[in-house]
């Protein structure tokens, strides 16, 4: 009964003020009209109570755990996101150092590929001047072939000229029995 006194009393003396402020000057308040509607308020509320006070305090006490559910719900969502937020600001702490980290890969990566490079570069070079060598061994060759050639044609056409005016007839067929001789074996 505490309870629900403490809720109707303050709904009574609002309506004591406003029934008194109502009747003005030159009326006379009634009080016993007043205590009807009062009681008549008072029973309307006790009934009212009756069938839902259950309704409105599960109401009201649901509501309050709501409220806590809902409270808990958002400390725990706060304190992932502070875990979230230090994971975040340790990353980027550690952001210069894997900059750093990959700079320098970087770097050695890039020396590797300049020295394997330099390597390839070097290995080409050695290659065309060996083939460059090989050319002029060839042309320095097939010149020393046309050389001999030219002048064993010349040494065949001197010779035939000299021995022309001094060969005979049976001379001559004497040296080309003897070339077939050596010829066939």
């Amino acid at each position: 009964m505490s309870k629900l006194f403490r809720l109707f009393a303050p709904v009574c003396l609002v309506l004591v003020f406003s029934t008194y402020a109502l009747a003005g000057e030159g009326h006379e308040y009634r009080w016993g009209d007043f205590a009807w509607r009062v009681l008549n308020l008072i029973i309307f509320c006790a009934i009212l109570w009756y069938f839902t006070g259950k309704l409105i305090k599960n109401f009201f006490r649901n509501r309050r755990q709501g409220i806590q559910d809902t409270l808990d719900e958002l400390e725990r969502r706060r304190r992932e996101a502070k875990e979230n937020l230090a994971e975040i600001e340790r990353r980027i702490a550690n952001l210069e150092a894997e900059r750093k980290a990959i700079l320098d890969e970087s770097r050695a990566q890039a020396e590797r590929l300049k020295k394997g490079i330099l390597e390839d570069a070097g290995r080409q070079a050695d290659q065309i001047v060996e083939q460059a060598r090989r050319a002029a061994e060839n042309e320095g060759r097939a010149a020393l072939d046309r050389v001999r050639a030219t002048v064993a044609d010349e040494i065949v056409e001197a010779a035939r000229k000299g021995l022309a005016g001094r060969l005979t007839g049976a001379d001559h067929g004497r040296l080309i029995d003897n070339s077939l001789d050596k010829v066939t074996l």
